[in-house]
């Protein structure tokens, strides 16, 4: 209509021009909009030959007099709907003014334009772009149009708040440069070129503004094709794995627009390669059409799978990557189609926030490429090192599948190793080095957790060996294990190192690198943790330097003139004698030197000769001469010989070769089963005993003479200490006649740190050097102590000096401390300002060493008052003055640090048994203080451990226990409650409970020659409460927690082949260790004696209770709950003890067996408790009575519990073994059994019928004549259950009882085994797999031993072969183990994303009311008015149904509800995609007015006396639709204002439907009909 008046208008008027502008003055919003549309047609039909002239004038006037302030004065205008009104008339006005005026005008408006935007200024920003927009098209002088390219694409270049502009400039001016053909050259090389090019996420939103130019959907023509570019199919290839969202649909839309642009013209084209070796990233062929739409349609239908997020959905899409494959693969051609899009596939998996979708790609990626061809390709290499490995680095991934055994290879870790091994055989063997160079930097680069760490370098381990890394590749890989050592996990930390050195060993280049740079490699690998001489890799080691001997590099230093010499031998021998060589300094004393030099001079030492060794033995010969080893150790020899009487040697020089000496002797600690057979270290060890007279001598004057004056020499102090049991041992190894030596030498020492710790100093201000010398002589007698607590074979107390030591002990003063001194003598000296130990800690050690000697006194010498002479202070008794020590260990706990206590633990240990009786308060603090310093320490990992063995080894002595449980005073409830305290620390600091057990047991039942009890297992009795506790102890463990203890399993079933199983000290930290101890000690305990008889029975009676109190608690008790868990350890506990149980016990306890049966008890529980029974009836048959009294109760107690009973009579044979008389006990059966085999209950009567028919197999047998009459009634229902018919569940379940194990398998006596009770039962019984005890675990843990004569250990093969098969459990989801097989899926859910009628969404951070004109997604002209609904949810889900069928709008009442968390989890962001308009519901009357004025029609969602059933109403084009609120529907004063109203025709009670359903409804009816009408028109 609007149309036909303003041509009636122009055909009638004279002047044309002077009706615009009579038109445009004053331009107010109508005039605008008239004005535009007259000016549209006057463009549309072209001026009249004789006004062309006019009308230009004219329409030149109406362009720079009227539109352009007009646009200055509306754009921005917030809050003035009548200005944005006019302003949008405005620019459609000028647009049409430069079609009748041409180029020049389009001239005139972009020079003012880009003026303005030079100029800047409020509001200038927005009017320049459509003044521009308007000139783009008719533009012709090239220098403009280069000035309005550059513009534009500064405005989409801006970053932060220049994101509205790009919208903008996106959405408006691009699409006009883009119909100007010169102009679209400029704009495309701006966008892709090389420099200044905008990030990836504003290039695709001007890509997508100009698809309409550069992919068009008519006909090719010879204009610009995108097609034909790499740089656009980079960043097409880049906005796919965009992290945000928005890029990643502008880049598939730009995508599906070419390729549907290359399917309808079935063109023929080639995108010339990105690179010299790069092939084309983009190509097609009409010979191929078909081909090409199969490989694009999947391949797109898996990235907007992806974009779901949701495994489900994913997960059946996933095989047709394989399809995917096989299409881009040609026999004879290699790769059809670039391999990066598929790597774009693998990126936006692994990226996910969904980890089980990251692990499925990662997993699928691997295994694709393990097997298939692999693309070599720049491109792919960084994909591996970069997304790929970043993907690694997540921890969870590396988990079991769930059908894999405990202690099994992760896949993800085979895989890993599979593909790197593939993928390196492929490489050019120039480019593996610099590949496996950034891949193990990439190790590097961030913080990896330890368990992608050890599956990495598992990977490396497993690659072909091959010479490709250099220098820098050992460098980096001891950068990698310089980022293992980070984490807590031992045993993982090593065998990373064992796999990284395995790595160094198999593709380091020898030609490439020095002795020197090998060995700082091989100093980073710790010896307690991985590389040590009694494992394999040392060996494969060895045999690596041995084979590669003289091909390393030669170091700038090195000079081989001795080419007789092997290389290894010649940088050995040059290393120690550079190691030895010092010069003299002024200063020379002030530090000691780094161990760092002496750890890596004794490594090589060992290392070249166990090289030599294996040298000669490779050659056979059989006597070694060690010529070699001779000369390495000569240098060092020579300064030990000089030590002791030569008292020039530097100071320097002595340090270093008594560290040198140290680290040699300390070689002792490896493990070898005879010291002579280790023919390298003996005869180290025969070469270090010459120098030891010298030695000893050296020490001896430098620690008792003033040769030790500084706090800097308290180091060397530790290193001389630290010698003398080394000293020791090598003595009592090699060569016993230097031991009066060693004991002339101990002597000395006693008796001169005696006279200087005597010495009384008579000035009032203490200097240094005195002080240094009290501590060194404390340290030294420490020391002394120490060595002869643990040497007892030397026999040292005999020494005269050792009673000089005790009476000097016996008389000191406890926690004796030293003054600070005075440092003014030593202000020159910079030595004391550097050191790094303060004077409290001197103070801390020299307290310590106090409570060292006293406790090798205490030890000695129980009695301190015995045998010395009467004083004042010695004639106290020993009870005071072990109760004034008492009180000096407890001032000591508090003065000292942590982690200097235990020599005080130690002492109060044998003090508090004797003042226990007298002094119970002053023990209980004792036990207290102790207490409360051990529990600080949990979260500090380095001294925890050792504390808490000491805090146990004090609190549960055997001594200390027996004395508290014979007075039952409070010191008995301490300890109990610390043993409660204990156990619930454990459940947080996972190996706490494992040492109390642990010491428990082998002291209760093993005890020491100390303890002076007669019988330490009374001991167990009176605190049984442990071992219960220790039975069922277990914690349900996070997800973490048990992905950690698998992959250590796993470290440890790879037994000796990893070297950190052999160096790693088991810790027995695993929680399974404690059940495992508390049921070997019970295996210990023997039936006949009279101790072990009455606590077994006590702690039978105590589980039994334990399980009934599980019972009656109130917590959900659901399968591998923790209840579940402790009910299951408390009948496998009991089933231990069984054997060992007399028959007057059971007698009186068989009771209870029973009523647990009759609780309502998980399968697991079930099974052990059947089984109990049976072994019970099994070994006394005259329980049966009891038994049979089992099936008298009324139904309702037997209903959850009969089939229990049942399951005991299925094994009847077995109880009747010992039975002479069986057909009484026959009878008795079958007539209980025949009883069930009628019950309502379906699993009631498959478990009678299962014993029925082993009771009735049994009179067969035995031939029962009182049966005969029954005999065909029990036959025929027998042979009716084995022949049943139907389709339903009860034929197959009665073949799955019948196949289960417990009745076709399992037998209660053959099967009675370890591992049948802790590993076999429960893994059949589908117990969760931390449930499960292996065997193997029995066996490591070695602190409590099984007896020898303990029945067999083993489950029968037959059994334990066995998989899970729960019978009553099997019918759910069999089907679904079908589909998992199928090859792929037949179909899969897609996503529907609808893309060709639209153009992409540009500019989605616009205002809200400008998006129904900009999004241009749909033509549907519906508008869904939301504003009376108040519900989050309800919005929610009405936005996302209305954005997927295309409604123009959604009006809400407050824009507010977009930020809430529950409307944006149902609308799952649909509110970008569409038009949102905030109206009040107070201005709803308003609203629907202006509608009607634009042509809608207003309906209302309500059910009044007129509405219209939704099956018969026919929507206008132009429809909006009003929904009531969630309770009051529309109200009345909106209801007139409608046009109709529509109502849901119903056929429930229920009169309404929620409003979010009841607006989906009409929406979807709307948009089907409207669809219909326009396949009607076409």
């Amino acid at each position: 209509m609007e149309v036909v008046l303003a041509d009636t208008l122009l055909s009638r008027c004279g002047d044309r021009a002077a009706l615009l502008r009579a038109l445009s003055a004053p331009l107010c919003a109508e005039r605008a909009e008239a004005l535009r549309l007259l000016l549209q047609r006057l463009a549309a039909g072209g001026p009249a030959a004789g006004e062309a002239e006019a009308l230009r004038r004219a329409a030149w006037e109406v362009a720079l007099e009227r539109c352009r302030p007009l646009l200055r004065a509306g754009e921005g205008a917030a809050g003035s709907g009548e200005r944005v009104r006019a302003a949008r008339a405005a620019r459609g006005a000028l647009r049409h003014c430069v079609q009748l005026c041409g180029a020049p005008l389009a001239a005139r408006l972009a020079r003012d334009a880009l003026a303005e935007l030079a100029a800047g200024g409020p509001g200038a920003e927005e009017a320049a772009v459509e003044a521009l927009v308007a000139a783009a098209p008719r533009l012709e002088e090239p220098e403009l149009l280069s000035r309005c390219a550059a513009a534009a694409l500064a405005l989409v270049r801006e970053e932060g708040e220049g994101e509205a502009a790009a919208a903008l400039v996106a959405g408006r001016l691009l699409p006009a440069l883009g119909a100007n053909g010169a102009a679209l050259p400029r704009v495309w090389e701006g966008l892709l070129g090389a420099g200044g090019a905008p990030r990836a996420g504003r290039a695709l939103l001007a890509m997508s503004a100009l698809a309409d130019a550069l992919l068009p959907r008519g006909p090719a023509g010879p204009g610009l094709d995108a097609r034909l570019c790499p740089r656009f199919w980079r960043l097409v290839q880049e906005g796919l794995t965009e992290r945000d969202g928005l890029c990643r649909k502008r880049a598939r839309y730009l995508l599906k627009r070419a390729l549907d642009l290359s399917g309808g013209q079935r063109a023929e084209l080639r995108c010339p390669p990105d690179g010299e070796h790069e092939s084309s990233l983009f190509w097609w062929s009409a010979e191929k059409n078909e081909q090409l739409l199969q490989f694009w349609e999947t391949y797109i239908l898996i990235m907007e799978t992806l974009e779901g997020n949701q495994i489900h959905v994913i997960k059946p899409v996933l095989p047709k990557l394989n399809s995917l494959y096989e299409l881009a693969i040609s026999e004879d051609k290699g790769w059809l189609f670039h391999p990066s899009w598929h790597v774009c596939i693998y990126r936006r998996m692994f990226e996910s926030e969904n980890k089980t979708l990251t692990k499925e790609g990662i997993l699928h990626f691997l295994e694709l490429y393990e097997t298939k061809r692999l693309p070599n390709s720049l491109g792919f290499s960084e994909f591996v090192i970069g997304p790929l490995m970043d993907a690694l680095s997540e921890s969870s991934l590396y988990s079991r599948t769930p059908g894999q055994s405990i202690g099994a290879c992760p896949p993800l870790g085979l895989r890993l190793q599979k593909f790197l091994a593939s993928y390196l055989s492929l490489l050019p063997e120039e480019e593996k080095g610099s590949f496996l160079l950034k891949f193990i930097q990439k190790m590097t680069s961030r913080h990896w957790c330890a368990v992608p760490i050890l599956f990495l370098s598992m990977a490396l381990a497993s690659v072909p060996a091959c010479k490709v890394l250099g220098a820098e590749g050992l460098h980096a890989l001891r950068d990698v294990l310089q980022c293992t050592m980070i984490t807590h996990q031992i045993l993982l930390r090593g065998a990373a190192q064992c796999y990284l050195l395995q790595t160094a060993l198999h593709l380091t280049d020898v030609e490439k690198v020095s002795f020197p740079e090998v060995s700082s490699f091989l100093l980073s690998l710790r010896p307690e943790e991985s590389l040590r001489r009694d494992t394999l890799l040392w060996t494969e080691l060895c045999s690596w330097l041995q084979v590669n001997d003289k091909c390393f590099r030669k170091s700038g230093s090195s000079d081989f003139e001795r080419q007789e010499t092997s290389s290894l031998c010649q940088y050995v021998h040059s290393l120690v004698g550079e190691y030895l060589k010092t010069a003299a300094s002024e200063r020379e004393n002030c530090f000691m030197p780094d161990w760092f030099e002496a750890k890596l001079v004794s490594t090589m030492i060992l290392l070249a000769a166990d090289v030599e060794q294996m040298k000669h033995k490779c050659s056979g010969k059989s006597n070694i001469e060690w010529i070699e080893l001779e000369a390495f150790l000569n240098p060092l020899l020579d300064v030990l010989m000089k030590l002791g009487s030569n008292a020039y040697i530097p100071t320097l020089r002595a340090d270093k070769s008594l560290q040198l000496l140290l680290k040699l002797l300390q070689t002792r600690w490896l493990k070898c089963s005879n010291t002579q057979d280790d023919e390298v270290l003996f005869f180290i060890w025969k070469s270090l005993v010459t120098p030891v007279e010298s030695i000893l001598q050296f020490v001896l004057r430098r620690l008792t003479t003033n040769e030790l004056s500084t706090v800097g020499d308290l180091d060397r102090c530790d290193l001389y200490l630290a010698l003398i049991p080394e000293i020791v041992n090598l003595c009592l190894k090699v060569n016993w006649k230097k031991m009066p030596s060693i004991k002339n030498f101990l002597s000395s020492l006693i008796n001169a740190s005696i006279c200087n710790l005597q010495e009384r100093n008579s000035e009032k201000e203490p200097k240094v050097k005195e002080q240094i010398r009290k501590v060194a002589s404390m340290a030294s007698l420490a020391a002394v102590c120490e060595i002869m607590d643990g040497k007892l074979e030397v026999h040292l107390e005999s020494l005269p000096s050792v009673d000089a030591l005790k009476k000097f002990i016996s008389f000191s003063q406890f926690n004796e401390v030293l003054k600070k001194p005075s440092y003014i003598e030593e202000k020159n000296s910079s030595c004391e300002e550097t050191t790094s130990q303060g004077w409290g800690k001197i103070v801390a050690r020299y307290v310590r060493d106090q409570w060292i000697c006293l406790r090798f006194v205490l030890n000695s010498f129980p009695a301190l008052a015995q045998g010395c002479e009467e004083t004042s202070v010695m004639s106290l008794s020993t009870v005071e003055r072990s109760k004034e020590i008492l009180q000096s260990a407890l001032e000591a706990l508090s003065i000292l640090p942590s982690d200097q206590v235990l020599a005080v633990f130690d002492c109060m240990k044998v003090l508090v048994p004797k003042l226990l009786d007298s002094s119970e308060a002053l023990c209980i603090e004792a036990f207290d203080l102790a207490w409360k310093i051990t529990s600080s320490l949990s979260n500090t990992q380095l001294i925890f451990w050792a504390n808490l063995k000491a805090f146990v080894q004090f609190i549960f002595d055997t001594e200390v226990l027996a004395v508290a449980a014979t007075a039952k005073g409070q010191a008995y409830t301490k300890i109990k409650e610390i043993i409660f305290k204990l156990i619930d620390l454990s459940t947080t600091k996972t190996g706490v409970f494992n040492v109390v057990l642990s010491h428990c047991c082998q002291s209760w039942i093993f005890p020491t020659e100390r303890s002076a009890l007669r019988n330490a297992f009374l001991n167990a009795g009176s605190y049984s409460e442990l071992i219960t506790e220790a039975c069922v102890f277990g914690t349900v463990f996070r997800r973490d927690q048990r992905h950690i203890q698998d992959v250590h399993a796993f470290v440890e079933n790879l037994g000796e082949k990893c070297a950190a199983n052999v160096v790693t000290e088991s810790t027995n930290r695993d929680d399974h260790y404690v059940r495992i101890c508390a049921v070997k000690f019970l295996c210990l305990l023997d039936g006949s004696n009279i101790s072990h008889k009455t606590f077994m029975e006590d702690i039978f009676i105590k589980l039994l209770d334990k399980d009934e109190l599980v019972s009656s608690s109130r917590t959900r008790y659901y399968a591998n709950s923790l209840q579940h868990r402790i009910k299951t350890r408390v009948w496998q506990t009991l089933l231990v003890l069984l054997p060992k149980l007399n028959q007057n016990f059971l007698c009186g306890t068989l009771d209870r067996v029973f009523q647990a049966g009759f609780s309502n008890n998980q399968a697991s529980v079930k099974y052990f408790i059947e089984w109990i029974v049976i072994l019970c009836l099994h070994k006394y048959p005259q329980f049966l009575d009891k038994f049979w009294d089992c099936f008298c109760y009324d139904e309702e107690k037997l209903k959850k519990s009969i089939c229990t009973f049942l399951s005991v009579l299925a094994h009847f044979d077995i109880i009747l073994e010992n039975t002479s008389e069986k057909k009484p006990a026959l009878k008795k059966a079958l007539i209980v059994v025949l009883q069930w085999c009628f019950s309502h209950n379906f699993s009631v009567r498959l478990y009678a019928l299962i014993a029925l028919k082993k009771i009735w197999g049994m009179c067969r047998m035995l031939h029962v004549e009182e049966f005969e009459a029954l005999t065909p009634v029990i036959e025929s229902s027998l042979q009716q259950v084995e022949n049943m018919h139907g389709t339903g569940n009860a034929r197959r379940n009665w073949q799955r009882i019948q196949d289960h194990f417990f009745f076709a398998t399992f037998h209660p006596v053959e099967d009675y085994s370890l591992e049948t009770i802790f590993y076999t039962l429960p893994r059949l019984s589908e117990l969760a797999e931390d449930e499960w005890i292996s065997l193997s675990k029995f066996d490591r843990f070695t602190d409590v031993p099984l007896p020898a004569a303990f029945q067999c250990c083993h489950s029968r093969a037959e059994l334990r072969d066995l998989k899970p098969s729960d019978w009553s459990q099997q019918d759910m989801g069999s089907h679904s183990a079908e589909a998992d097989n199928q090859p792929e899926w037949t179909d899969v859910q897609k996503k529907i994303i609808p893309w060709k009628n639209s153009t992409s969404s540009l500019d989605l951070e616009t205002a809200f009311q400008d998006r129904a004109a900009k999004l241009g997604k749909s033509n549907s002209r519906l508008i869904v008015v939301a504003s009376l609904i108040d519900k989050p949810t309800n919005l929610g889900g009405l936005c996302r149904t209305s954005e997927i069928f295309g409604a123009s709008a959604l009006v809400v009442g407050s824009l507010h509800y977009i930020q809430d968390k529950q409307f944006q989890h149902l609308s799952v962001s649909a509110e970008q995609w569409l038009p949102l308009v905030e109206v009040k519901p107070s201005q709803l009357v308003d609203y629907l007015q202006q509608k009607k004025t634009e042509g809608y029609t207003i309906i209302g969602v309500e059910q009044t006396a007129k509405s219209f059933d939704l099956t018969e109403y026919c929507f206008p084009e132009k429809s909006l639709l009003l929904l009531g609120n969630e309770h009051e529907g529309i109200p009345a004063n909106l209801i007139h204002h409608l046009d109709v109203c529509v109502e849901i025709p119903q056929q429930g009670i229920i009169r309404s439907l929620n409003v979010h359903v009841s607006g989906a409804l009409l929406i979807w009816e709307y948009t089907r009909q409207q669809v219909i009408k326009q396949k009607q028109q076409q």
